[in-house]
């Protein structure tokens, strides 16, 4: 009786593990999705470019193959800067890049990448999934016909490339740099000229002159271009960029075409490579940034005190006027302050404290 009672278990079991087999080979068999990604950066390039990989080899592996992603580098289908309107018209479903690139769409995007002395990426993050971040984000791409999701954030940026010593505000006078976002606004005012360039243009404009300076992402990725040869400083802090967020834009009517599950795999493989990437940047930034002081003998500087009051002084005031000039830059600007004060409250006993203390020990 035992034995039959076995041989019953058993045979339950098989026509259960059976049933979830073919369950699995008819979604297999369901339909499949081939979507094209556009991205503002070069194929393949470290970090950013192999981002955009990760993401779409993500989604492939989590659909179980019902998806597959096409990845295209700035200017295989689309040039850098026109991946936003690629993306909304459907000629792809989905881009990779970063909010602060469509300032000329709305202004107020430039508040989900990042903002000139703002948040961290930690901060931003939190703002953006369990603050009014991205529920904002998405009523601006909305009318676009597009859903945004964070992909990626490189933490705190460096300053710059200089050819010439910053000991004063007046350094910056008539300075040529490709500075995007919020951050270029802030060197028009200090009497710069802000350009902006995508990265595969940065080290032929630089050492041919076309720009003075140029700031990219960090050590990691200036090493890859090989930054260090066209220019002799190194600036930081990046107090432009102190924890910049790329995006996946997606098509609004792709995704919604999409079932469910295939929607939601879309939208964590995000997530995913969001976090990914942060840890990427953290680990591989310290080690370039040896190379280039001890194998290229960079010429590392930090910011004069002086010139970083000033730079937060301009910053202040460029936020305070993108924020008077229409009623949702108003809107973003609102939840983002009030949360960057909470945050800073937070973030200076926790921390800056503790990063203090290790300093000391």
């Amino acid at each position: 009786m035992q034995r039959r009672d076995f041989m019953k278990k058993a045979g339950a079991g098989s026509l259960a593990l059976g049933a979830g087999l073919t369950g699995s080979g008819a979604a297999q068999a369901g339909p499949k999705y081939k979507w094209k990604m556009v991205t503002t950066w070069p194929k393949n390039f470290p970090g950013l470019g192999t981002a955009a990989n990760k993401l779409a080899a993500l989604i492939g592996e989590m659909s179980g193959g019902r998806m597959r992603v096409k990845v295209y580098g700035a200017g295989e289908l689309v040039p850098a800067f026109e991946i936003f309107d690629a993306v909304s018209r459907g000629t792809a479903e989905i881009g990779h890049g970063a909010a602060y690139y469509w300032k000329g769409k709305s202004e107020a995007a430039q508040f989900f990448s990042t903002v000139p002395f703002g948040l961290t990426a930690q901060e931003m993050n939190a703002w953006l999934y369990y603050g009014d971040g991205l529920e904002l984000w998405t009523e601006l791409y909305d009318g676009f016909g597009l859903v945004p999701a964070p992909a990626g954030n490189t933490g705190v940026q460096m300053g710059g490339w200089f050819n010439k010593e910053i000991n004063s505000l007046a350094d910056l006078d008539g300075l040529k740099m490709r500075i995007p976002g919020l951050g270029g606004e802030i060197l028009r005012r200090a009497g710069g000229l802000p350009v902006n360039l995508p990265g595969g243009e940065l080290f032929v404009s630089l050492q041919k002159g076309v720009i003075d300076a140029t700031e990219w992402v960090g050590p990691y990725n200036d090493l890859a271009f090989g930054l260090y040869k066209a220019a002799k400083y190194y600036y930081y802090p990046g107090f432009h960029e102190p924890g910049t967020t790329l995006e996946a834009m997606i098509n609004k009517a792709a995704l919604s075409s999409l079932p469910k599950d295939l929607q939601s795999i879309v939208l964590n493989a995000c997530k995913v490579v969001n976090q990914d990437l942060l840890s990427e940047y953290t680990a591989r930034n310290p080690i370039a940034l040896e190379t280039l002081l001890n194998n290229h003998k960079v010429d590392l500087r930090r910011y004069p005190d002086d010139v970083i009051k000033e730079l937060y002084r301009l910053a202040q005031e460029v936020l305070t006027e993108l924020a008077g000039r229409d009623p949702f830059s108003k809107k973003v600007y609102a939840s983002y302050s009030l949360f960057l004060k909470q945050a800073r409250t937070w973030s200076d006993i926790s921390e800056l404290a503790y990063l203090k203390a290790r300093d000391q020990a």
